[in-house]
């Protein structure tokens, strides 16, 4: 029997977040309290069976470059010291890993250049704050990167809290339509933070703007490919890209290519239709191993080549490896029946607009072994802000911008007028984030340390 929809009145709503208010106080978010057994080194050697051996020093490389590196490369991690943390029990759709180099620009099917979150790796629902907290500790990990004093970083987060706090309640005023419509456009975008940034930084933002738009398929396919002997293939740059013919002999080759011509063929699929038909009006050209990322180095990545109506309509394909979400197992949540399904059902939910080419499907590897795979174009305007320029002023307002785009996105999926209701209108919840962003980034640059001095070390058990 299908379950019933219960309508219940904003009242009943806002009561359930009051509740949750009086059984957690906001304030109470500012604690950190970690497990005496803690180890974060260790929790990153339990994902390496998963990965590809002859990448983890790259993942290694990549993670002991700084500790915000390191940060973004430890979703794991703060996934396994948040767990043990007291949470309201309210749940919306997570991105899983909502920090500050998680949110960008990239094209909307309609061609309008958006700015929202545009990683789903680990998205899954669960409470609300924990995105929140996964942003702001990334904000404070990051002003210190950039040399703002304790009093500038403070600020930031605090900002950035305050913003998703009055988006929220925001949110809650609204109806259903109008907050999934509720989106920023970049030039919408630019428009608002034009009276609070300076001329230098305005050229910036419009520079990365122009940027975005310049990164559209042609412009991959010109730099990832080159025609050799008349036939347009991905070039080598190994070990970042490496084509599959100098990846396995000629016949687990050609069984990999028709592996991958069906994997496309079937995920069409999971499109809606009229999507569906354009994606099998291309035809399989060439595919090659990519290395994204920093925490998700090792996965399995590909870039396939593919033909529309002749060599001049190329497109560009990233189908990448869909593993367990590293929140999941913390919230006891049932074993997802496909992991790539879950990584797309989370994007469509939190996004404002989605790439229409972004679909799942299952294939098996040059293992054997059966894996869950998304499916998104390459590049599409895609487009990141540079954090490491930015002034305590620039990054408060881009948290800002994150803050409320992150806002929106749990309102689609979680109960928004619970959630503000829960958050209410005081400043304890953004200065209990000021506490335990400081208090996180401390963690976060003792666990740098350990990790560089044991990849210094030659660590056998960071070695796939």
């Amino acid at each position: 029997m299908r379950e019933q929809h219960v309508f219940e009145t904003p009242e009943a709503r806002a009561e359930k977040g009051l509740t949750a208010r009086k059984r957690l106080p906001p304030e109470e978010h500012a604690a950190l309290d970690l497990r005496a057994d803690r180890d974060a080194v260790g929790v990153l050697v339990q994902q390496l069976p998963s990965r590809l051996p002859e990448l983890v020093g790259i993942r290694n490389e990549r993670m002991s470059a700084s500790p915000f590196a390191f940060f973004r490369g430890g979703a794991a991690v703060m996934a396994a010291d948040l767990a043990p943390q007291p949470h309201t029990g309210l749940y919306a759709q997570l991105c899983g890993d909502a920090h500050l180099a998680n949110f960008g620009m990239f094209a909307s099917p309609e061609r309008n250049l958006l700015f929202d979150v545009n990683d789903f790796d680990e998205t899954c629902p669960g409470p609300w704050e924990w995105d929140v907290k996964r942003l702001v500790a990334s904000l404070a990990v990051a002003g210190r990167a950039n040399g703002f004093t304790d009093k500038q970083n403070t600020k930031v987060v605090v900002a950035a809290a305050r913003r998703y706090q009055d988006a929220m309640r925001g949110f809650a005023g609204q109806g259903n339509l109008a907050v999934w419509y509720a989106r920023v456009s970049v030039t919408e975008l630019r428009g608002l933070l034009a009276d609070d940034i300076n001329a230098k930084a305005g050229k910036r933002f419009d520079k990365a703007i122009a940027k975005a738009m310049g990164r559209d398929h042609l412009r991959s396919v010109a730099t990832l490919t080159q025609v050799v002997d008349g036939v347009r293939r991905i070039v080598s740059d190994p070990p970042l890209l490496v084509p599959v013919a100098e990846l396995a002999p000629e016949v687990a080759r050609d069984e990999l290519e028709e592996s991958m011509e069906n994997l496309l063929w079937d995920y069409a699929d999971s499109l809606a239709p009229g999507h569906r038909e354009l994606a099998r009006s291309y035809s399989f050209v060439d595919m090659a191993r990519k290395v994204v990322g920093v925490g998700s180095v090792g996965t399995r990545c590909w870039v396939v080549l593919m033909r529309g109506r002749d060599d001049g309509d190329p497109l560009l394909l990233q189908v990448k490896e869909a593993q367990p979400s590293v929140i999941a197992s913390h919230l006891g949540l049932p074993k997802q029946r496909h992991e790539g399904l879950r990584v797309v059902t989370g994007q469509r939910v939190m996004q404002a607009a989605s790439d229409m080419f972004l679909g799942w499907q299952r294939a098996m590897g040059l293992d054997g072994k059966i894996r869950d795979f998304y499916v998104r174009q390459l590049h599409d305007w895609k487009g990141s802000a540079s954090i490491e320029d930015m002034t305590p002023k620039n990054l408060r307002l881009y948290a800002e911008v994150c803050a409320w785009t992150l806002a929106r996105a749990h309102a689609r999926s979680g109960d928004r007028i619970a959630i503000a209701a829960y958050l209410g209108d005081d400043e304890q919840f953004s200065r209990a984030m000021a506490v335990f962003a400081d208090s996180y980034a401390d963690v976060n640059a003792r666990d740098h340390a350990k990790f560089t001095e044991a990849v210094a070390n030659g660590a056998s058990v960071l070695r796939a």
